[in-house]
């Protein structure tokens, strides 16, 4: 298991069922392979610097996980066909032990 450090952002127009609704799905493969969300930072509403998709704000999350593989691939790859999650990067933090 390697650690890793992910910052997305969803769209602004989620309420909050449908923001926490999406935050369980995304994590899901993560748990299901046998990893952990250590810690979720969730920074808010944020104006963007210049403008993404025809929008103007985006909801900022910071998650912390420890993860294999295969879950974060999974996390990976349903941001990228969900077309409420705007960007993500995932970060390598620390390697496996």
């Amino acid at each position: 298991m390697k650690k890793y450090e992910v910052m997305y952002i969803v769209n602004a127009s989620l309420d909050d069922e449908q923001f926490a609704a999406l935050e369980k799905r995304l994590y899901a493969p993560i748990i299901d392979n046998g990893g952990s969300i250590d810690k979720v930072d969730n920074w808010g509403v944020k104006d963007f610097a210049y403008e993404i998709n025809h929008m103007k704000k985006g909801h900022y999350v910071v998650m912390y996980c420890t993860a294999n593989n295969a879950g974060i691939e999974e996390f990976q790859r349903l941001c990228r066909i969900n077309n409420s999650v705007i960007r993500v990067m995932v970060i390598k933090t620390e390697e496996e032990k």
